[in-house]
């Protein structure tokens, strides 16, 4: 079987680095991208995997920006090929009541977390629908299924992410191509670490399992939507949050 290339964003992140690794693993050939101005970041990154002897490569982009996608698919198909599997994990949070948040806070939010859909997986889908297989995971939140108090910005682009995997799965389901969608509670990344421990126990006391998710228990949900055998599940968005938010 020929090996699958797959480009993950965001993935020199806590969550994202999780899923390349597990990606890898699982025989994927695997490009890690990552924000321009986290060189340093994505460099120690890659020097991590090539000490721990994961073949995983990084490739430059800024997923808010449609030119700087076309770039960066440009130069991974130039390097590595077409891509098989597309994770869309890119993400950040500018957390403020609405009362406070400036108009640059909530285009921030959606422009990165919502709008780099559109700007990433445009540069992938033709080849995918083409060559008739291909795998789409795009990386949502608890938030976006249950709201937060101030995460209006977040929680709107996160809820986003699920409205356009349903539609893009419809439309690419007779060419081999799923579409699905992970929503991760909380989960143990240096980023919540780094919070408050009064704010941590707060969460965990709110979550059934008493704990925050382990970054490759997410990656783990990921590489089962992304192996080839999973070619029947399309359009749904899988919880992976401890109990947090159960519905159906």
């Amino acid at each position: 079987m020929t090996q699958k290339l797959a480009l993950v964003t965001g993935g020199v992140g806590g969550i994202g680095s999780a899923i390349c690794e597990e990606l890898a693993k699982t025989g994927h050939k695997v490009v890690a991208g990552y924000h321009p101005a986290e060189e340093e970041t994505a460099q120690s990154r890659l020097k991590v995997w090539e000490q721990e002897g994961i073949a995983i490569d990084i490739a430059p982009g800024d997923v808010s920006s449609f030119a700087s996608c076309a770039e960066m698919a440009e130069s991974v198909r130039a390097k590595h090929g077409p891509v098989d599997v597309l994770v869309n994990c890119a993400g950040i949070t500018r957390d403020k009541t609405l009362k406070k948040m400036t108009e640059d806070e909530w285009h921030a939010v959606l422009n990165v977390d919502l709008n780099s859909l559109f700007n990433v997986t445009k540069q992938f889908i033709d080849d995918m629908t083409e060559r008739g297989y291909g795998r789409v995971v795009n990386i949502s939140s608890v938030n976006g299924k249950k709201g937060q108090f101030g995460q209006t910005n977040y929680s709107a682009a996160k809820a986003g992410v699920h409205g356009f995997t349903m539609a893009l799965a419809q439309e690419v389901a007779r060419k081999g191509v799923t579409v699905n969608t992970i929503s991760p509670g909380y989960t143990a990344t240096a980023m919540t670490k780094a919070m408050p421990e009064d704010i941590i126990k707060q969460i965990v006391t709110e979550i059934p399992m008493q704990r925050m998710a382990e970054p490759d228990e997410i990656a783990y949900m990921v590489g089962c939507l992304c192996d080839p055998r999973a070619a029947y599940v399309t359009g749904t968005n899988i919880s992976v949050n401890g109990g947090m938010f159960i519905s159906f």
